[in-house]
């Protein structure tokens, strides 16, 4: 079995390693055998082992709490799609799935309209495959990671879906169908744009959501579909509906990375402007509800990012909402504490299937009829 990169028992073992390491130098100063070079030698390996191991726990406690690699694959750089060239796989209308202990559905496909290839994790909600409801289409979130990262992050760090069950329970949100694609398919950062020969929008906007209809209870109308990204993919979160309106009606931000665009993922001067938040809200005619939120401490996404986007917005008919926590930082406990808001935003934004609000409402109500 292998122990989770990011799991409580690796982190633990590597605080007894710590811990073991100190007191090794502790109990065996002084009784190293041989001579003094050889025992200023066996000196120095200890004290390089306590620093090595204190390192460690320090690198596995960040990479937890920012979500940095979900996994030993995604740290070694093998895990499928991860290398310069994706692995090919079939075809949308032949990709099959497989379920992890998540409750995830799992698959790895080609995208006709990108010509890409990556992991898309799937999950539905209880409702689903209740008999009342076997008729029923339901609104669909995709979930969207942050770069680095991976699918997997929702789920390793993100406690997906375990947290939105929970919200689900308690009624404070309506039954998605929850979609997570990888945002970098091939490894190549794009913020999500076509750039470069990699068509990252086109497999965002047209192969993921025609897997997910083809082989789910998807609401087929745009304005039951959104999005909801954590940094680099809170930046796509807040782009793609302005760029796709047809394809979805809102987005949720937390933390985005800088709405006018990333030097490091668009090179271009131009074509960075052109695939940025800030530019494409000031010349849409969407009216798109978008959902914005970052913490006053934040430093890599600071206020100033959601103070320049609102400028930005002001003239369009983009319905948008902020929020400004006065705590916390660029990690899933941040995000996961903004988990209620974002999706009882996201539940009035988009309508269809069983949920407990309307899409006009501002708060729990009825159940919709069946």
């Amino acid at each position: 079995m292998t122990l989770s990169l990011t799991g409580n028992v690796f982190l633990a073992l590597l605080v007894a390693a710590a811990v073991l390491a100190v007191l090794a130098v502790l109990l065996l100063w002084t009784r190293i055998p041989g001579p003094a070079p050889v025992r200023w030698g066996a000196r120095l390996l200890m004290v390089l082992l306590c620093q090595a191991t204190a390192i460690c726990v320090v690198a596995a406690w960040i990479n937890t709490s920012y979500g940095l690699y979900a996994s030993w694959d995604d740290l070694l750089g093998r895990t499928a799609g991860a290398g310069p060239v994706a692995m090919q796989g079939p075809p949308a209308e032949h990709a099959t799935f497989t379920r992890d202990d998540n409750g995830m559905r799992e698959t790895y496909f080609r995208g006709t309209r990108s010509a890409l290839s990556g992991q898309v994790m799937v999950w539905t909600p209880p409702q689903y495959d209740e008999p009342r409801y076997r008729r029923t289409s339901f609104p669909v979130v995709m979930l969207l990671h942050g770069v680095p990262g991976s699918p997997q992050s929702w789920t390793e760090q993100g406690r997906m879906p375990r947290a939105y069950q929970k919200l689900l329970q308690e009624g404070a949100t309506g039954p998605f169908i929850l979609a997570v694609p990888v945002i970098n398919p091939g490894g190549r950062d794009t913020d999500c744009s076509d750039a470069g020969g990699r068509n990252v929008a086109t497999w965002l906007s047209q192969d993921v959501p025609d897997l997910v209809r083809r082989h789910f209870r998807a609401a087929p109308q745009p304005k039951s579909w959104g999005l909801l990204g954590i940094s680099t993919g809170g930046f796509c979160a807040a782009k793609l509906p302005l760029q796709f309106p047809r394809v979805f009606a809102a987005g949720a931000a937390l933390d985005p990375d800088p709405l006018n665009g990333d030097g490091g993922a668009l090179t271009d001067p131009v074509l960075r402007e052109r695939n940025s938040p800030t530019w494409l809200v000031a010349h849409t005619r969407s009216d798109a509800a978008l959902f914005l939120a970052t913490s006053r401490q934040d430093r890599v996404s600071p206020p100033s990012y959601l103070e320049e986007f609102q400028r930005a917005a002001s003239g369009s008919r983009v319905r948008l909402r902020t929020m400004l926590l006065d705590k916390g930082g660029h990690n899933y406990r941040t995000w996961s504490a903004l988990y209620p808001e974002t999706f009882a935003w996201l539940t009035r934004q988009l309508p269809g299937g069983p949920g407990p609000f309307s899409a006009s409402s501002d708060g729990p109500g009825r159940p919709a009829g069946r």
